[in-house]
């Protein structure tokens, strides 16, 4: 028998929802601001299943989930992301006793901000122990993945998450913010294909992002909200 975590899986549905298997937790999450930096805070409690429909199009009356407004709007959700492995698509910041690599995803939730600087500061400045660990905290709470330390043997830094989707609120900048996936939950697109399965990703839901089906910061453009 397999067990909860060979399960856990996110179809994508062409032109449709994500489809989500394996009871895999959801819940919801609020960005809010502490001093210079971004904590998440806990929002509504949804209901949980075995396998749950998450809205992709950003129409629905019942988001987070699909309610069928998909087929009504006609929307194309066309994938658009390079299928290319993370290592393959990032830029390295080498910094002195600390590396970050940068995929440039980048779905303005703004945990990359610290009270001392910027990730990318932060990893210039990593002699310095304090600003080390602020630069691994600044990267490794971007729930897009867009970024990664690296320590200088080449070993990645990455949080142990358990499986979870959270949906972000972020109501500093009046949006509804992407899907938040964590724990390496393995994603199939619309043919087939499987992404590199990572520990965090972003995913689109206000149905306008260039880079589907991640996130690329559009739902803050366009105001989406899904109230």
């Amino acid at each position: 028998m397999m067990d909860d975590e060979q399960k856990y899986k996110i179809k994508i549905l062409q032109n449709g929802p994500y489809l989500v298997t394996g009871n895999v937790p959801l819940s919801e999450k609020i960005i809010v601001s502490k001093g210079r930096t971004k904590i998440l805070k806990d929002g509504r409690i949804l209901p949980q299943a075995e396998v749950y429909a998450l809205c992709r199009c950003g129409k629905s009356q019942n988001a987070p989930f699909c309610d069928g407004s998909h087929e009504r709007v006609g929307f194309l959700g066309t994938e658009r992301a390079s299928r290319e492995n993370f290592a393959a698509r990032a830029d390295v910041l080498e910094g002195p006793e600390l590396d970050l690599l940068d995929d440039n995803r980048c779905a303005y939730a703004r945990f990359c901000h610290r009270e001392d600087g910027n990730v990318w500061e932060l990893t210039e400045n990593s002699d310095i122990p304090k600003l080390r660990q602020e630069a691994i905290i600044a990267a490794v709470e971007c729930p897009a993945g867009r970024l990664v330390p690296y320590d200088k043997s080449g070993q990645a830094i990455e949080p142990e998450y358990s499986p979870a989707i959270e949906i972000l609120q972020d109501p500093e900048e009046g949006a509804s913010g992407p899907i938040a996936v964590k724990g390496n939950i393995p994603l199939e697109s619309a043919h087939g294909f499987t992404y590199e399965v990572r520990n965090r990703v972003a995913l689109c839901r206000c149905g306008k992002s260039s880079n589907m089906p991640f996130c690329d910061a559009t739902h803050i453009s366009i105001n989406y909200t899904d109230d």
